[in-house]
């Protein structure tokens, strides 16, 4: 082989072998600092992309578990509200029936009634304050709420239910100052406890859904950011063993150059 001066070729080829070398060690090396094997779209562009919109539904998902945790909360706070008023019927009604008896004198009944409609305003006291973030679902000021399903704006509808002591439960105008006014306090109580009751039920059935899908987007997420961990993560171990071989690579690279450098120096012998 001829030995010039000019062109060192094995110098060539030992420096083309460790800027590859020193490329690998770079890539293995960002590798490991991040953690990822796809760090960006020079690292492989479709893989990239399609993690990027994995990431992007995801994040959308944050948003849809915001809204069905304002909704939860909402449909508890009415369902809280709801259950006070239901305890607040009984007592009602047993202050109706007491004042069913015809033999009662008048201070007793007048104590009766006024236990009664203090009662019933605790109702409106409850009914106006069961409100979470501006939303009341029994004071009759809205019909229903919607809340996020999915991160493409699907919405679950959770209806509300009027408990008001007037329009919801038609109890506002009884009264208990006579055995006759008595008894049909006791039939509407009666009928505010059958109302009251129903609605308490949907309103839990309305919020046992906004919790059942709740856990399933949660779960739903979690899947979608293992995917995409599958898809870009780096295997840190074998990225590991790889520094290692490469880092050997790279000294034997470096001595291989100097081998090359010295060649031409070896012309000097001949003269």
């Amino acid at each position: 082989m001829a030995i010039s001066v000019n062109t060192n070729t094995g110098a060539m080829v030992a420096l083309q072998n460790l800027n590859s070398t020193n490329k690998e060690l770079a890539q293995v090396q960002s590798r490991i600092n991040t953690g990822l094997k796809v760090a960006g779209p020079k690292d492989d562009g479709s893989t990239y992309a399609i993690a990027q919109n994995i990431r992007a539904t995801i994040s959308g998902f944050d948003a849809v578990k915001n809204s069905l945790d304002r909704g939860v909360s909402a449909a508890d706070t009415a369902i809280a509200a709801g259950q006070s008023i239901s305890d607040l019927l009984i007592e009602m009604k047993e202050k109706a029936v007491a004042a069913t008896d015809a033999s009662l004198d008048t201070s007793s009944r007048n104590a009766l009634a006024a236990d009664f409609t203090a009662l019933r305003d605790q109702i409106g006291t409850i009914v106006s304050n069961a409100e979470f973030d501006g939303v009341n679902l029994i004071d009759g000021s809205i019909s229903s709420i919607s809340v996020l399903a999915n991160d493409e704006g699907s919405s679950i509808t959770v209806s509300a239910q009027q408990l008001s002591a007037n329009t919801g439960l038609s109890i506002a105008s009884v009264d208990l100052t006579t055995a006759t006014n008595a008894a049909a306090a006791r039939s509407a109580v009666d009928a505010a406890i059958d109302t009251a009751n129903s609605r308490l039920a949907s309103l839990g059935t309305d919020a046992k859904s906004l919790e059942i899908h709740k856990d399933f987007v949660s779960q739903l997420q979690d899947t979608l950011t293992q995917g995409v961990g599958n898809l870009v993560d780096a295997d840190l171990a074998k990225e590991s063993a790889r520094l290692q071989s490469l880092q050997i690579k790279q000294q034997l690279g470096v001595q291989a150059l100097s081998i090359a450098n010295q060649a031409p120096q070896t012309i000097l012998g001949l003269f």
